[in-house]
This record gives C-alpha cells, structure tokens and sequence, in this order.
C-alpha cells in the first residue's frame, strides 16, 4: 500500500464524516489536526515493508486517545461541580436579601410613626433654650459687671510694666468672654440656628476693652524685646517676663489648636484673636533690633553734634525707616570704612551679650544666638548690596571687599572661637553673591583704572615738560640718563597690584591686566610724543630752541627699557589661570615698548644724520683724495655720539651704536655712488683705495669696542668699505667677473645699478667686460639669506644723464 493510497483513503474518510459548523474555530482546529496526521501518515508508512508495524502504531494512539478522553472528561466534571456550587451560593444570597427587604419595610413603618411623636416635643425644646439662656446669663452677671473693672486693673498693670500680673488678669478676660461666646453658640445651636451677628456684636462690644488690652500688652513686650541686649546689661527682669508670657500664649494658642482644630477637633470656634502666635513675633522683632542697630551704628557715626538734642524727636520715623535713611553721603570716603569697623564692634559685642546673658533668659529650643546670628547675616546683605549700588570710589570699594572677603570670617568677627560651634549649626549664605562680588571687583579695576589712566596722563605730561628743559636730563648711579616717568609709572603699577592682592588673586590678576592695558596706550601716546617732539626739533633748528633734544631721546631710550623690565615682572605675577578669564585681545605693551623704542632709535639717527650731513658733501672728491679733510669731522661727530650712547642703558647702547655704523657706512657707500670721483687711471684708483682703506681704519677705531658689549651683527657693514676698495684697486679688468660673483655672494642685495656705477669710477672697463659682469650678475643673484638686513637697498644709484642726441641720429 503506496502512500498515495493512504492519502486517497483519507479524503474519503474526510468526506464521510459531517464538519461541525457551530463553530468555525472548531471546524478549522480538525482541518489541521487532519493534515498533520495524514503528513505524519505520509512520513511514517512511506515504504511497503512499514506497514507491517501498521497495528503497533494503532495500539499506541488508540491509547493516547483514550488518555486524552479521560483528561477531559475530568477537567469537564471538575468544572460542572463548581458550576453547581455557584448557583448554591447565589440561592442562599438570594434568601438573604429577601430578609433583609422585609426587615428594612419593617422599620420604615416604625420610623414614620415616631416622627409624629416628635411634633409634640417642640415646644418643650424651647422651654428648655429659653431656661438655658436665662441660666446662663444668671451665672455671668458676676462676671459681666466684674469685667469693667478688670479692664482698668489690667491696663494699670500694664501701663506699670508688671507684665506677668497683668497677662494672668487678661487670660481671665478671654476665658471670660470664650465662655460665654460658646454658651450663646451652644444655645443658638439647640435652638436650631447659629449665633446670630446681633449678638456676637455684643458680646464684641462689651469685650472690646480686651482687645485695647492685648495690643498694649503687645507693644509693651515687643518694647521690651526690643531693648533687649540694654536690659540684659542692667536688669534683664522684664526680658525675662516678656519671654515667659509669649511661651504661655505659644502653650495656650498649641492647646487651642489641637482642641478645636487637631484630631479632637469640636464644633467650637476659636477665641477671637486665636492664634497670636507671638513667638514668631518675637524672633520678627529681635531681626527688627538687629536692624535698628545698623542704623544706630551709621546715625550715631555720621551725626553732628548739634543734632544731639533733637535725636529723641525723630528716634521713632528713623527707626522705621532703618536703612532706608541711610544715606549715599553718609558713607562717603573714609567714612565708610569707619561705618564697617562700628558694624563689627557693635555685632561682636551683641553677640557676646546674646550668648552670654539672653541665652539663659529663654528657653534652649529658641536657640537666640543661632537666630541672631541669621537676622544679622540677613541684615548685612541687605545693607551691604544697597551699599554696593553707590558710586563708591575705589578705596571703599577696597574697604567693603576686604570686611567681606577678609574680615567677616575672621577670628576678630564669626570666626571667632566662641562662635565657631555656633556658626556650624546656622546655614548662612554667603554675604555677597558671587555675581556681586564680581561686579564690586568690577567697579573696583575700573576706579582704579580711572585713576591709573588719569595719573599716567600727569605724568606723561610732566615728562613733556621736561623736554623743554635748559638742563640735561637726570643720571642714575650708574650714569645713564632717566627721568621720573618709569618710577612713577611704576611703582604705581605695583602699589595697586600689592593693594588688590590684599582682597584675592583674582582681583589681583585683574588689577595687573588693566595697568597692563594702560601702560600699553601710554607707550602708544609716548610714542607719538616723541614723533611730535621730533618734528618740533626740525622746525626749530634755526631758533635752536631745545638744546637737550639729543639728551631727552637717550632719556627716553633708557625710560623704555626700564618699563620693559617692570612689566615683565607684573606680567611674572600674573597667575597662569588668569590667562583666559578675559574675553578682550591682552595686552601687549612690549610690542608698544618696542615700537617707541625704535621709533626713538629713528629720531636718534635722524641727529646722527643730520649732525654729518654737512661734511658728507666733501667726501669722495677730488679735495678728499688729496687732503681727506671730510673724515676726522665725520669721526669726531661720530665719537660724540657713540660717548652720548653711552648714556643709554643696555642693550639699546648696543643698537644704538650698530645703527650709528651701519648709517655711517651707508652714507660713505652713498657718497661713493655720487660719482663725485672717476679714476682716470691706474695711480688714481690705487689712491682711492688706499684713501678709503684709511677712512675704514678711522671708523674702525672709533668703534673698536662696539664688538666687545653686545652681539655682533651677521653682517658688519664696515667690511663693506675694504672689499670696495679692493674692487676698485684691482688691475686685471678680466678679473672683475671673478671679484663681483665674491661681491654678490657676500652681499646678494647688490643690484647691476650699484656694480655699473662701481665699473664706472674704476674708469677702465671697456663694454665687453661690463657686459660680461653685468650679464654674470644678473644669472647668479642669490636669494637674500634668512636674518640677512640688506645695506645696498637703503642706498639709491641716481639716475643717468643722458647725452644730448641730434633727433636725426639713433641714440646707442
């Protein structure tokens, strides 16, 4: 039997048998359960010799199936018995409520029979409000006609300060009119209604002199509250008194609270005026005294004599007012600091009379020390921020920073030792916030940075002044020339900078930036103080107006490098964290240092020049070849300056005297490309160089020691002046392609002008060779090495004359 067979069976056996259609879950559950057994089936007896095991197969599902039947037969008996049960239970519910309604039928009808019996009672009810009333008015007539008296009494006491008496006799008052509020309540709700406005208005009015009472006694204790740290002092009775009344309406206000209002609560409302709550207004009108004491401190301190006798008129509006008397001019200059130090006297003296005689006037839980100590950190804040919004200079900027930062937290103020265990326990914010502190900082560099930048301008104008002097500038100890302004500008610098590092590194850090930022714009105004006094200097040479010119600018020189070395030091204090705090470009007063140094430097050879300019014309002509009459002049101008440099601290001396040589030189070479001298043979050449090798030896000795002081240019220009002289005392014209490739090695700025005006004063060189060195140079011409400062480009070749020319015949 195939597969294919079992297959074919078991469509017939599908179709034989009808499908259930109730449920079409049902209907598709069998489908498959079908497929799977015929898959199975498939599987299973896919070959012919499998079917021998055809019965074993039969036996084993034949016996799950009736496993399976067994399990559900007891699943489905297991469910019909709860069935069952259920409806047992909803049987019994059911006779239960039918009881039940009947019952409730029962004494419905009951109840209605009753509320007729009740009619009859309402006129004893009334009967018995009205006897209620009329007893209770008998029993507090006594009363009644007592209170007047006790009224007058109480306000006697009080007036008396026998505070203690006078507070029994008004607790009697209110529990007098409490009674008898309740029993007119009591009898208004018998009768069916609430107490009526009529009668609460006179009950009110009758009492009205308790509550006169209660506000007297009131402003008695907070008096005496609020003299609290004087009496302590002297007799501190009534401090005491006052502290004993306010716990017992604290106890009484707690009692009438959980009484009425707690978890025993009763339709009995409170007492008028219920609760007082005058511990709270006890610590409200110690922060009052603390207040008061602020402003005692700036009145007392500010007050004129005069005024002495009228303080006791205004005591009361200046109280209430506090700080808002306190006036900008009060705490002007001086004034303030004076005004913080009598806050600090004062606070530390209230604090010992707090700790040391109120303390064991109160109860421990009032903890006044810890509260004093809060109302007073409050009270500074507030005092302290209005301070802040004036226009305060930079001393009392200073001063409010340095109470602030230093002085509130120091041994001498809370952090003092007997205060310390205190301070712990008290949560104080800081007494300044961190944005006012900022800000304060703030205000504080820009005061000073007013007052620095006013003083700088004095001071450079008292520099300029000095220029036009009829006396050579001032000597240090070691003979160099100097004025006021670096001392000045100096120990400005750093007396702010030691100031501001009393209060912190940040203010500090601060300060030395902004004396950083002005020095840096006062070395740009120098410099252009120096150009104008230049230009003044050449508008005056007839006149000769200024005879120190010369001096004023070593002056100057020697004034610039000592400010260099101060503000390296001010920029060494700077702390490394400061460097990105500011958002503005730094300050760079070095480079405006270098910038007036130089442009000093510049009016300095400026005179150099302009001292040898009337023996520049003589040299290199033919009454210098023969005479070299120009050159000891030129020396000896040279020498004076050079000793005058001398006057000049290092290493501007150095520069200063390099730059006297390279102008020399380029000024001798200038004169040389003049061609004021033309060598018309071979002796003649041999003169000129020698000449000039003996201008060079001059020059040489006059600056023999400028190589022994500072360091040595790459290039010294007096070895141009030999190698010149050797050019033009050469006698093989052939070789002057080999000498101008060594010429434009050593000097690569040298340009065909300069070696054609060369060729021309030797006299002797035919076209041919000056086309073959000119043609070489302009193949070879070497890029300028790096640090190589050019000496050829500051010297112009003059521009050839060109021969007259017929205007028919072609100019060559």
């Amino acid at each position: 039997m195939s597969a294919r067979d079992l297959k074919n069976g078991g469509d017939e056996l599908e179709d034989a048998v009808p499908v259930a259609k109730v449920w079409p879950e049902v209907e598709r559950a069998e489908c498959l359960a079908r497929g799977a057994a015929l898959k199975w089936a498939s599987c299973v007896f896919c070959r012919p010799e499998h079917l021998e095991r055809l019965s074993q197969y039969r036996k084993r599902e034949s016996q799950r199936t009736s496993s399976i039947h067994t399990r559900l037969k007891s699943m489905v008996q297991s469910y019909l018995e709860g069935v069952g049960w259920g409806l047992e239970q909803l049987r019994e519910a059911r006779f239960e409520l039918t009881e039940v309604s009947h019952t409730l039928k029962k004494a419905g009808l009951e109840s209605s029979r009753n509320a007729e019996g009740v009619k009859s009672l309402e006129r004893l009810r009334e009967v018995f409000v009205s006897h209620h009333q009329l007893l209770a008015a008998v029993s507090n007539l006594p009363r009644l006609y007592s209170v007047r008296s006790m009224v007058l009494e109480t306000e006697r006491l009080v007036e008396s300060r026998r505070l203690l008496e006078a507070h029994a006799r008004l607790m009697d008052l209110e529990h007098w009119q409490d009674d008898i509020l309740w029993q007119l309540h009591g009898a208004a709700g018998t009768a069916g209604s609430s107490l009526s406005a009529e009668d609460q208005e006179l009950v009110a009015k009758y009492f009205s002199g308790v509550g006169q009472l209660v506000d007297a006694l009131g402003k008695e204790l907070w008096a005496v509250v609020s003299s609290a740290l004087a009496l302590a002092r002297q007799n501190p009775t009534p401090f005491v008194s006052a502290v004993r009344i306010v716990e017992r309406e604290e106890a009484l206000d707690r009692a009438l609270l959980e009484e009425r209002g707690g978890t025993r609560g009763t339709s009995r409302p409170l007492p008028p005026g219920r609760p007082r709550c005058w511990r709270a207004c006890f610590f409200q009108v110690m922060h009052q005294l603390i207040q008061t004491f602020f402003f005692y401190q700036v009145l007392f301190f500010y007050m004129p004599n005069c005024m002495l006798p009228f303080f006791c008129q205004v005591l009361e509006e200046a109280v209430s007012a506090r700080f808002r008397s306190v006036s900008y001019l009060h705490t002007r200059g001086p004034g303030l600091a004076g005004h913080l130090s009598a806050l600090q006297h004062g606070i530390i003296a209230d604090l010992a009379t707090v700790r040391h005689l109120l303390e064991h006037c109160v109860p421990p839980h009032y903890r006044l020390t810890g509260a004093y100590l809060r109302a007073s950190h409050r009270c500074l804040h507030a005092h302290l921020a209005q301070v802040s919004s004036w226009d305060l200079e930079s001393g009392e900027i200073f001063a409010v920073l340095n109470w602030v930062l230093h002085i509130y937290n120091s041994p001498d103020m809370m952090g003092h030792p007997e205060l310390v265990t205190e301070m712990e326990k008290v949560e104080l914010g800081p007494l300044i916030s961190t944005e006012g502190l900022e800000q304060l900082q703030n205000k504080y560099v820009q005061s000073v940075r007013k007052c620095v930048s006013e003083w700088m301008h004095k001071a450079l104008q008292v520099e300029l002044q000095d220029w036009q002097r009829d006396q050579e500038p001032d000597t240090d100890h070691e003979g160099f020339y100097q004025t006021s302004l670096p001392t000045i500008i100096t120990q400005m610098l750093e007396e702010n900078a030691r100031v501001a590092r009393m209060i912190g590194e940040s203010l500090r850090d601060q300060t030395l930036q902004m004396g950083l930022y002005e020095m840096e714009n006062l070395l740009n105004r120098f410099r252009e103080a120096l150009v104008e006094f230049g230009k003044e200097h050449r508008r005056d040479l007839s006149n000769n107006k200024n005879k120190f010119y010369f001096h004023y600018l070593l002056a100057s020189i020697s004034n610039c490098i000592i400010l260099k070395k101060s503000t390296e030091s001010l920029q060494k204090q700077q702390s490394s964290r400061s460097a990105g705090q500011f958002s503005r470009t730094p300050p760079n007063p070095l480079a405006a240092l270098d910038r007036a140094v130089r442009r000093a430097c510049c009016l300095v050879m400026d005179q150099l020049l302009l001292d040898l300019q009337p023996f520049l014309p003589g040299l290199l002509t033919r009454s210098w070849l023969v005479q070299g009459d120009p050159t000891p002049k030129l020396c000896r101008v040279l020498e004076r300056h050079l000793e005058m440099h001398g006057r000049v601290r290092p290493p501007c001396r150095q520069r200063l005297q390099e730059e006297a040589q390279w102008l020399t030189v380029v000024e001798y070479v200038r004169a040389l490309m003049q061609k004021r001298l033309v060598c018309r043979c071979a002796e003649e050449r041999r003169q000129l160089a020698q000449q000039m090798v003996q201008d060079d030896q001059q020059f040489r000795e006059i600056l023999h020691g400028l190589e022994g002081e500072g360091s040595v240019p790459e290039v010294n220009p007096l070895s141009l002046l030999p190698v010149l002289a050797d050019f033009i005392r050469l006698k093989d014209p052939v070789m002057l392609t080999l000498e101008v490739s060594g010429l434009a090695a050593k000097y690569p700025d040298i340009s065909e002008e300069h070696v054609s005006v060369l060729l021309d004063i030797r006299g002797d060189v035919s076209r041919d060779i000056r086309g073959a060195v000119l043609d070489l140079l302009e193949q070879s011409a070497p890029p300028l090495p790096a640090g190589y400062r050019p000496i050829f480009t500051d010297i112009l070749v003059p521009p050839p004359t060109m021969a007259f020319c017929l205007p028919t015949t072609k100019c060559a």
